[in-house]
């Protein structure tokens, strides 16, 4: 079990190929329908880009478990893994505001 936390970690703190960042361009871009391109909202929604990538993660499991009420997010967030929605929070967090 320590050996997958340690891989798993390790996975996450890997840089990504660049096949891996387009799918986590292309993922993130399903966002922008609400929260504007690349997480710059332009609406009453709240922006994405700079907000720390902890804080998203956790934001998208609320949302998944039903603990935060959401629209579409508590539908959206049960599509993407635990390691998609990292990386889709740390993709955000490295915009600028």
């Amino acid at each position: 079990m320590r050996i997958a936390i340690v891989f798993a970690a390790a996975l996450a703190a890997a840089p990504l190929s660049a096949n891996a960042q387009d799918a986590v361009a292309q993922w993130a871009s399903t966002c922008a329908m609400c929260h504007g391109t690349t997480g710059h909202s332009v609406g009453g929604n709240e922006p994405l880009a700079g907000m720390p990538k902890d804080e998203l993660v956790r934001k998208f499991k609320e949302f998944r478990s039903g603990a935060k009420p959401a629209t579409v997010m508590h539908q959206l967030s049960k599509g993407y893994s635990d390691q998609q929605l990292e990386q889709i929070a740390a993709y955000f967090a490295a915009q600028k505001k």
